[in-house]
């Protein structure tokens, strides 16, 4: 098959996968909800303690963690998207068709990038009426977001090879948070790094969500020593992730299916 229909297949699926998500609001409401609550309790709860000089300048360190946090999370639906269609035998209609193996992966993470898009935007404009503030500019700042969903869609593969392998919805909700919430809290999303026991540092400085938050930190406040080295690094872990994982979760797919 040419790449040219590879192309077109791929984004039929991302169009399939779209709309189920815009059919589903309490999909989109709850992935909504669950990052707006922890900006909330993180910024009034921690951001006096965390800071010390109150909750308003704190949201400028949080939102940038908040941001990556959230396309953490949301890349874990591409996991439970891919083994619900294999229970529900979605998958196995998609390979009665003449369409390209690789374009059910790909239209699904694709497909999931748009809905962290739809997110990220949602909580960006929580945090302005928070007190963010885009101190480089809103081109900048498009750059940052852009990053944050490079990411996004780098770790959905991570997730589907996950899908693939487990096949259960619910477990694969379970096992994708096992991993991903010692990134999330192992980092410097909510803390400086300099905060942590010398051993943990180590892990912490070096992975690659404290380099994505650090990045859309230094592209939105500046103040981030060797910042532009933030955004090399993060766009190094996300392509080293993607060629690691993408091919995985094709391999994944054809004994899957």
């Amino acid at each position: 098959m040419s790449s040219m229909h590879g192309m077109s297949d791929t984004l039929q699926i991302v169009k399939r996968n779209v709309k189920r998500n815009f059919r589903i609001p309490q999909l989109l409401v709850f992935s909504s909800i669950q990052p707006i609550v922890f900006l909330l309790l993180f910024n009034f709860v921690f951001g006096g303690a965390v800071r010390g000089t109150g909750s308003e300048k704190y949201i400028n360190f949080l939102l940038p963690g908040i941001l990556a946090q959230t396309a953490l999370f949301g890349a874990i639906q591409t996991g439970v998207g891919l083994a619900e269609d294999l229970t529900k035998g979605v998958i196995d209609r998609l390979r009665s068709l003449p369409i390209a193996r690789y374009a059910v992966l790909a239209g699904r993470t694709f497909a999931d990038t748009v809905r962290n898009i739809f997110v990220i935007i949602l909580m960006s404009s929580v945090g302005a009426l928070l007190g963010f503030r885009f101190h480089y500019g809103i081109g900048k700042f498009i750059l940052a977001i852009c990053l944050v969903l490079f990411f996004a869609y780098a770790v959905s593969w991570v997730s589907a090879n996950l899908g693939l392998l487990v096949k259960d919805s619910e477990t694969v909700q379970v096992a994708g948070f096992l991993w991903v919430f010692p990134l999330v809290f192992a980092s410097s999303v909510f803390v400086p790094v300099q905060t942590m026991p010398h051993w943990l540092q180590i892990f912490a400085r070096n992975q690659p969500v404290t380099q994505v938050v650090n990045a859309v930190r230094h592209l939105t406040q500046g103040g981030v020593v060797s910042g532009s080295s933030y955004v090399w690094h993060s766009l190094a872990w996300s392509l080293c992730i993607i060629l690691i994982f993408a091919p995985l979760a094709v391999w994944q797919y054809k004994k899957a299916v």
